[in-house]
């Protein structure tokens, strides 16, 4: 028997409810808890045929780590998109693809942050490697706040070789570096594109970043010489978002 995953917030749960509520083996609900999102959120899982259980809070405090908010999903484990599923995403598209990576995004929170960024700026697919990326746990889908049902999160097993497939598709890599002098508000996004963005502190690696057809950095005008992923990922998607007029 395979082990069971947790998903846990508001959003996330409600979410999976909307999106795959079959993976769902039981909702675990704060004994005593009633408020209006949570009886929305039990309205709709009764009519999905999921099965509600009620719980102490020091009995879900011990299942996840982080705010539950009364509410945690335990589910089949959530398959991982690949390869291939990333080349029948871009022959599905009726418009120029949007695509961000990640390139050594460690850390679930701001994979989260990422997603939920991306959600929000009409991304069709986050990309990452398989080896030394924050892995979509009950973490990284409670930040995302239900984004990460809806954004395809793909990983594949050699960066280098895809973004090299990427560029056959015909679509421009841009990088974010520090080091460079071309401004994100002087490059274009408007075409077929996928932004990468590197790990905090080392950012992008060597070979990531040969592969990469233009670099871009955002202008800083403070002593600070660099932001939190999360942060400089939503500022350089909703630069393209502006360009591309969505």
């Amino acid at each position: 028997m395979s082990e069971l995953q947790t998903v846990f917030g508001l959003h996330a749960v409600s979410a999976l409810l909307e999106k795959e509520p079959e993976k769902i083996k039981r909702l675990l609900v704060l004994t005593g808890r009633k408020d209006q999102r949570l009886e929305s959120l039990l309205v709709v899982a009764r009519k999905r045929g999921v099965s509600i259980a009620n719980m102490e809070r020091h009995k879900l405090d011990k299942l996840v780590v982080g705010n539950h908010q009364g509410v945690i999903a335990e589910c089949d484990a959530i398959t991982e998109m690949g390869e291939e599923d990333l080349e029948e995403l871009l022959q599905a598209l009726t418009e120029k693809p949007f695509l961000l990576i990640l390139d050594g995004v460690t850390d679930p929170h701001n994979l989260g942050a990422c997603l939920r960024s991306a959600d929000a700026a009409g991304v069709h697919a986050v990309i990452a490697p398989k080896d030394k990326s924050a892995p979509l746990n009950g973490v990284a889908r409670k930040v995302a706040c239900g984004a990460a049902e809806h954004v395809p999160y793909i990983k594949v097993t050699n960066l280098a070789r895809t973004l090299r497939w990427l560029k056959q598709y015909g679509i421009w890599l841009v990088g974010a570096a520090g080091e460079t002098e071309k401004t994100i508000y002087e490059n274009d996004f408007k075409g077929s594109v996928a932004l990468i963005m590197g790990a905090e502190g080392k950012g992008l690696r060597r070979l990531t970043k040969e592969h990469c057809d233009d670099l871009v950095k955002i202008p800083m005008a403070g002593s600070v010489s660099s932001l939190n992923v999360s942060v400089a990922t939503g500022i350089c998607l909703f630069e393209a978002v502006r360009q591309r007029g969505l």
